[in-house]
């Protein structure tokens, strides 16, 4: 009873309550599909260009040639001996690439196991990223979650500017440093210069403020990933614009590249094109600016992108469900009336089948949805409509518990056993058939929600949560409401 009381004074007054789905208060259903091909290659370059530092720093023969594909690196080196000597590194301890030779050329591939943890990782820092995202927004934990091995799916709620809210989550914000090669007016004067055909490792990029296309190299010298922050900027000249600062290890990196290329371009590209190409005049420590006639307001998105960090793997969007608050609110007062139509039926029907008894389990059904709401809020849970449709499973189930134990208590009463001896044995014989029908649902509610997504895993948390207040209710407080009527007001007769 002291228990009891607890739980209800948690439920009052606790700050945290239950979350409800966006089926029953209205918002965006959104499923992202990550571009996994491109974490893959962006970590199989990486590794790469790893390798060919540390044939620099060995002082061994570096490659005359790289061919960067999307599943496999070609180095080409001068002769054979070099070719061994960076096999017999790869081949070394700790390799993190699988090596074979062809002659002068060295094939680099990342191992499969590297790959199979490489995207399940980049399906996780993504959510990561989302999550960054989403709470900018100021609405509250929103439940992101991967479903199967290459998607994302998002259940959003009512934003005022959902626009806004869907360009924050699709948009890549990807910051790349690269050195300018050359630089023409037009797409085709650039193609002029090199007989129509792009070199190889390199891309045609436009910018965004003057009619200029830059050739920069595919691979970028640094990224955004090594971003240590980024914030918004005011001008006198530029207006708004996006200060950023990298990490040690990128403040190494762009000191080092700007030091060894005083005079020349270097381009600052984000999602594809040039913002800004300046001369660099002197070795540049480890922060710079992005201005390119922003706003206040997308200049203050932008920061909030690049602080949010870089997606592992581009994502695009499969699927956009608007569920109207409308709906939702219909789907709550017909949930609400269906549990209150439920609950006076069986009130109704305990009463004067069980007499007593049955007042009993109705108490015991009404302390058991308590538990269930204080479960839920505990865990953090969001109640959907399919988690309405377990929660009234877990009604049924309760009441079958009570339903057994009474029958229990008639039997042992119509042998001749006094009604305290009637209901200590009741319980007692009850107590394995009810174990064992509730664990057997509850291992059903485990798999549901470990292999199931979005509602399914909503229903399948109502179910197990409901499972243990059942326990709880069936087999310890509807006991102490036996006990309590006959210990502590000293009744005589049972009446079921």
């Amino acid at each position: 009873m002291i228990f009891a009381c607890a739980a209800g004074y948690y439920f009052y007054t606790h700050e945290k309550s239950v979350k409800y789905g966006i089926d029953l208060v209205g918002g965006t259903y959104i499923t992202l599909q990550v571009q996994l091909d491109k974490a893959l290659e962006h970590e199989l370059i990486a590794r790469s260009k790893g390798l060919i530092s540390r044939l620099k720093k060995a002082h061994l023969g570096e490659p005359i040639n790289k061919k960067f594909g999307q599943k496999e690196v070609e180095l080409t080196f001068a002769t054979e001996k070099d070719v061994e000597a960076a096999y017999d590194i790869l081949s070394g301890r700790g390799a993190s690439l699988q090596a074979t030779e062809k002659g002068t050329k060295l094939i680099l591939r990342l191992p499969q196991g590297d790959i199979d943890r490489l995207k399940v990782e980049a399906v996780q820092s993504d959510i990561r990223v989302l999550e960054n995202r989403v709470n900018a927004f100021g609405v509250g934990e929103v439940p992101i979650v991967a479903q199967g091995h290459n998607r994302i799916v998002i259940e959003l709620p009512d934003v005022q500017d959902p626009q806004r809210a869907k360009k924050m989550i699709g948009r890549t914000a990807e910051l790349e440093i690269k050195l300018v090669e050359d630089v023409a007016h037009s797409h085709e004067a650039l193609l002029d210069k090199y007989d129509q055909q792009v070199p190889e490792g390199f891309a045609i990029v436009p910018g965004n403020r003057y009619e200029e296309y830059y050739l920069l190299p595919t691979i970028a010298d640094l990224s955004g990933r090594m971003l240590r922050s980024a914030r918004l900027g005011i001008d006198d000249r530029e207006g708004a614009t996006v200060k950023f600062e990298f990490n040690s290890e990128g403040s190494r990196i762009f000191h080092d590249l700007t030091a060894q290329n005083i005079g020349q371009r270097i381009a600052i590209v984000l999602d594809g094109v040039v913002i800004s190409a300046p001369n660099v005049q002197g070795a540049i420590s480890g922060s710079g600016r992005i201005s390119g006639g922003f706003t206040v307001e997308s200049a203050s998105e932008l920061a909030t992108l690049l602080r949010s960090g870089a997606f592992a793997a581009p994502v695009t969007f499969e699927e956009e469900r608007r569920i109207g608050p409308g709906l939702g609110k219909e789907s709550i007062h017909n949930g609400l009336k269906a549990c209150l139509v439920g609950l006076g039926l069986l009130f109704a029907f305990s009463v004067l089948y069980y007499k007593l008894a049955g007042l009993f389990a109705f108490f015991a059904l009404l302390y058991n949805l308590l538990l269930v709401f204080i479960g839920l809020s505990m865990l953090g849970a969001t109640l959907t409509l399919p988690g309405i449709a377990g929660l009234v499973l877990t009604v049924g189930m309760a009441i079958d518990a009570s339903i057994l134990i009474f029958e229990k208590i008639k039997e042992d009463l119509a042998e001749g056993m006094t009604p305290r001896q009637a209901v200590r044995q009741g319980f007692k014989d009850a107590r394995t058939v009810i174990l064992d029908a509730n664990i057997t649902t509850f291992i059903v509610g485990i798999v549901l929600y470990k292999f199931g997504t979005g509602p399914l895993q909503g229903f399948a948390a109502t179910l197990m949560v409901g499972i243990i207040a059942t326990l709880i209710t069936g087999l310890f407080f509807l006991k102490s409401l036996f006990t309590l009527m006959f210990d502590v007001f000293g009744f005589k007769k049972l009446w079921i």
